[in-house]
């Protein structure tokens, strides 16, 4: 990314920079000084939900809650009723690398059948032009856009923890230092054979012989976190324009956050961190920024009450359920959320400082049943939701700043992975709510996208599972001749997409825990 190399002074957001943001008061450090919050782990989830919410009740007037009698259409801007702009682009996604052997990989294995997946898709920020995609099984590729094979970067196949059945586990996270080009660092994060349910993030050095290749003797951990079940692991990571790495966890797994991590302040699960791989703590191979929100709040106690015991220094958001991709605008240093729902709702959220996203009080903006608690003070409502009837689970993007389609400008770009789905979302870069929300037409049905990326020049791909090993797609304007008026699936996408959308079903829920 091009701004990777600013001044580390400053975080990309700070709370007060949108509407409807957390802020981190003298109530709050208060609350979580007394130990309001975090609530500890050994109460029931119910007892802390509300006593969660009892803390939030410090901030009331900081952030307006969202009204008791707020229309649940099936899609949705936080944008004060303002209408959106759901009309389908003349751009289309098509395959990028069409003819690209995958060096190592097979479509069938002794018979079965063995589809590629590509996790993630990214660059070395080192003006070398290469592309590096990982296999969620644990190989990463590298290539030029010109190659006709990849060569593999490094294999972590024997480190990495994957099954068919437990598919959100794998190589999840791949960042490069932004200071590669010098140190040759970069950082995988992944799911390890050897502890199961726990996620281990490493950092590695390129050969010293081959800039192909990376050292696999060169591993250094720095994170490992235990996960109560093998679903939402979060997993991605990425540097900001500050030049700290950003860490996703979702909240454990299993189904309505039963160990109730989201709401926790105690445990890495369900947050975005942020911390300093340049340099260690006295008891962590990181170390922790000063000016991460609860830094503040566990040196300040005045000598009463007493400081709370195990606040987790690295958060930097929370209140998150299975975050499935986050990445960073590389023009305005915005980070982008995208938070895979449980019942009714996915959500996109811009980043801040100190957020909490609600979950699992609520889901999106909504109350979320099982804990029946209302919304509340305090919470940061996303830019962007939609509901079940259009799709069940979200696949967060990047934010368009290639030149090649300048109609994407500005555009965060993302799917859905059930419903196949592609959007660009358009925001007001003033207030940051949301203007547009308009459909990218593609001629493949129900694409089951993974993943976004970009190269240098900004221009973004996305992957999907891919049985023919043709898994990566980029976008390109469609030819007057083609862009004909709209099909009946683009009239219905638009249609589901427009704030006067139907309602959700109350009874639509995925088939399994996501």
């Amino acid at each position: 990314m091009e701004n990777l190399q600013a001044s580390r002074a400053g975080s990309p957001e700070e709370v007060a920079d949108f509407p409807n943001t957390i802020f981190l008061s003298h109530s709050l450090k208060k609350s979580l000084s007394s130990g309001a919050v975090p609530v500890p782990s050994t109460l029931p989830h119910v007892f802390r939900a509300l006593l969660g919410l009892l803390a939030l009740a410090f901030l009331a007037g900081s952030a307006p809650a969202v009204p008791a009698d707020a229309p649940a259409a099936a899609a949705t801007a936080v944008a004060q009723g303002r209408p959106i702009d759901a009309s389908p682009l003349p751009i289309e996604a098509v395959p990028a690398f069409p003819d690209l052997v995958w060096t190592g990989w097979s479509p069938d294995v002794d018979g079965t059948p063995n589809p590629l997946r590509p996790i993630l898709f990214t660059h070395a920020g080192d003006r070398s032009g290469r592309l590096f995609v990982p296999q969620q099984q644990g190989a990463i590729h590298v290539f030029r856009p010109d190659s006709a094979a990849t060569k593999v970067f490094l294999d972590l196949t024997e480190k990495v923890h994957y099954a068919d059945k437990q598919n959100e586990e794998g190589l999840l996270g791949l960042a490069f230092h932004p200071r590669f080009a010098e140190n040759g660092e970069f950082f995988v994060h992944y799911s390890t054979k050897t502890t199961p349910l726990t996620m281990v993030l490493e950092r590695y050095r390129v050969s010293k012989d081959d800039p192909d290749a990376a050292d696999a003797t060169s591993a250094e951990e720095i994170l490992r976190v235990e996960h109560p079940a093998w679903n939402h692991k979060g997993g991605t990571i990425c540097f900001g324009p500050d030049g700290y790495l950003y860490v996703a966890y979702g909240d454990g797994g299993k189904q309505n956050d039963p160990f109730g991590n989201g709401q926790n302040l105690q445990t890495l699960l369900g947050k975005v961190l942020r911390i300093d791989v340049d340099s260690k703590g006295e008891k962590t191979a990181y170390g922790i920024p000063d000016d991460n929100p609860f830094v503040a709040v566990m040196a300040e106690n005045g000598g009463k009450p007493p400081r709370p015991s195990g606040v987790r220094r690295e958060i930097w958001a929370y209140g998150l359920r299975n975050p499935w991709r986050m990445s960073f605008d590389r023009r305005t240093g915005r980070l982008w959320i995208a938070d895979v729902g449980q019942d009714l709702w996915e959500e996109i959220n811009l980043g801040v400082k100190g957020a909490n996203y609600g979950w699992s009080l609520r889901e999106a903006n909504q109350p979320y049943a099982p804990t029946n608690t209302s919304t509340g003070p305090g919470f940061v409502d996303p830019v962007w939701q939609y509901a079940h009837d259009i799709g069940k689970s979200i696949t967060g993007g990047n934010v368009y700043r290639g030149k090649k389609l300048p109609e994407l400008d500005g555009c965060y770009l993302y799917a859905d992975y059930v419903s196949g789905r592609l959007w660009a979302l358009g925001i007001d870069e003033t207030t940051g709510r949301a203007v547009s929300n308009r459909p990218i037409p593609h001629d493949r049905e129900g694409l089951p996208v993974l993943s976004f990326g970009e190269d240098e020049d900004g221009e973004v791909y996305f992957s999907i599972l891919s049985p023919d090993g043709r898994g990566i797609y980029t976008f390109r304007r469609r030819e007057e001749s083609a862009a004909s008026p709209q099909t009946s699936a683009n009239r219905e996408i638009a249609a589901a997409n427009s704030p006067t959308g139907s309602a959700p079903s109350t009874t639509s829920s995925p088939s399994q825990p996501r």
